[in-house]
């Protein structure tokens, strides 16, 4: 599944994709001239997790058909709590992810910082407890889907 670029209208860019993610192309989206803020969250595989080392790859699935509809309401409830924010991303990858490269990415922008950070760490924290996408993680020692169990919750 690719990922269109930034929506012609409106201010939310939400989505998931199965290639690399466009992390650049967010930051530079989120800017609009009545904004001084803007904070970009890039979530990227690492060789570790726990006490695993030498993990090798994350792959990710997702129930897609709901992934849209719960981004769609975290970005509500984001614009709720900080009704200030000019625009907001959201998107998740799919399928393979090597190591160093983006699963994740979050941004916000806002006329001053502090709704900016907030609502991005926000934005992260609720996607990973509220939109149903799982990590499988490959290390030396075998494969694992996720090291715990996680109930999907409301925004």
């Amino acid at each position: 599944m690719e990922l269109a670029g930034p929506p012609a209208e409106g201010d939310d860019w939400i989505g998931l994709s199965s290639s690399d993610l466009p992390v650049t192309a967010a930051s530079e989206w989120i800017v609009l001239p009545s904004c001084g803020a803007t904070v970009v969250f890039t979530g990227t595989a690492r060789d570790h997790a726990g006490d695993r080392t030498g993990v090798s790859l994350l792959e990710y699935e997702a129930y897609e058909e709901q992934v849209t509809p719960r981004l769609t309401a975290l970005a509500a409830s984001m614009r709720e709590k900080w009704p200030s924010l000019g625009r907001i991303v959201l998107i998740h990858r799919v399928g393979p992810v090597p190591i160093t490269k983006a699963a994740v990415v979050v941004a916000t922008s806002s006329p001053h910082r502090p709704a900016a950070f907030e609502a991005a760490r926000y934005g992260i924290d609720t996607l990973k407890s509220t939109v149903p996408v799982w990590k499988k993680e490959e290390w030396d020692g075998g494969s694992s889907w996720g090291l715990e169990a996680q109930h999907i919750t409301e925004v």
